[in-house]
């Protein structure tokens, strides 16, 4: 067998961006297929109960739709982040404040009409989440301490924080022992479109994703956050204020998330419990590095992650496959996506000699 060497392209790789997720995808449902044979289950059962629990009903399809919401938003957020090579892990925990901000709101002021409460919700929503991921921002620039460790750490926190409240101060007296805050009023809730499940959060998606890219695409400060990510000292050299850019970014980051809280809170639960946290803020890292950072291609693998999670759902349900297989395919993707990143600025050739 010949020997191999790698080699460093001239250039990145045209097209490979799109060649390694598709292989990413391919590689982890084979693994996924043969955990499932592992199990002593039909992979190919398996395969059709995949599509009936997504696409094979309208029910099953507007579940996924209304999941790839809050996936959607809080990849956002991971993104602006990411974009600066400031590494926010901690999407979940602003998520969590975003909804506690949003359930104080709707909580404190139960009598303002729909008209007024609902903007002062997301206000506090964004103010919560993005005040948390200005934490560990902070941490960064005045003591050296890694933002990987800080937002990951104050996931625990913020979402202890959210069980302290539903468990305590903010528990329903009508709830016969249950963990869950009092229902939000009539004006409180993000409402359905039309006759649908759906609801108007898609409006706030549109609106954040659009905003998002007209941002780093039309402006000078999202030009400079392009260079920014370029590294501290690249930054500094260029004459940009690389404090005042990471908190900026953190900031977003965790404001977005944040209102990903409001909105699941608000449209889709109807008050505050921990069944809220749903794992959303950690599928976000997986989506952003599946669409490379980018606002339309993160529309897309939110989409396709929540089709994941409605049909392992369903696997759950039809097969009895374990809670934690939707995680490790999450994993796995995610694994994958990185992995190939290697060929996306070296290749394999074969050694002379």
């Amino acid at each position: 067998m010949p020997a191999l060497r790698v080699i460093k392209r001239d250039e990145p790789w045209r097209g490979g961006a799109l060649a390694i997720v598709l292989g990413a995808l391919a590689f982890s449902l084979g693994a996924g297929i043969l955990m499932l044979a592992a199990q002593g289950k039909s992979p190919v059962q398996g395969a059709v109960v995949l599509w009936q629990g997504t696409f094979g009903n309208v029910f099953a399809l507007e579940d996924a739709l209304r999941k790839s919401v809050p996936i959607f938003l809080c990849s956002l957020g991971v993104a602006v982040a990411f974009r600066m090579q400031v590494w926010n892990i901690g999407a979940e925990g602003q998520f969590a404040l975003g909804a506690i901000g949003a359930t104080w709101a709707a909580l404190t002021f139960p009598g303002l009409p729909k008209i007024v409460l609902l903007p002062v919700m997301f206000l506090a929503a964004l103010l919560a989440g993005g005040l948390w991921a200005l934490i560990p921002a902070w941490l960064k620039l005045k003591l050296k301490v890694s933002e990987i460790i800080t937002t990951l750490m104050l996931n625990y926190i913020a979402i202890l924080l959210l069980d302290y409240l539903v468990f305590g101060v903010w528990k329903d007296p009508t709830s016969f022992g249950f963990p869950m805050t009092p229902e939000f009023s009539p004006a409180a809730i993000l409402g359905p479109i039309g006759g649908t499940r759906l609801h108007w959060g898609f409006a706030v998606c549109l609106v954040a994703g659009v905003g998002l890219w007209a941002f780093f695409r039309f402006t000078l400060l999202g030009y400079e956050l392009k260079a920014g990510g370029e590294g501290a000292r690249v930054a500094r050299y260029a004459g940009l204020p690389y404090g005042f850019l990471v908190g900026f970014v953190m900031t977003v980051s965790g404001a977005l998330a944040g209102l990903a809280g409001c909105v699941e809170t608000s449209a889709v639960l109807g008050r505050l419990q921990p069944s809220l946290m749903a794992g959303y803020g950690y599928t976000a890292i997986v989506v952003a590095w599946l669409a490379r950072l980018e606002p339309l291609p993160i529309a897309l693998a939110s989409f396709l992650l929540a089709v994941l999670r409605v049909g392992v759902e369903n696997l759950q349900l039809e097969m009895q496959i374990p809670a934690a297989y939707g995680m490790i395919m999450e994993g796995l993707i995610l694994l994958s996506v990185l992995a190939g990143q290697f060929f996306q600025t070296f290749r394999l050739g074969r050694r002379e000699g």
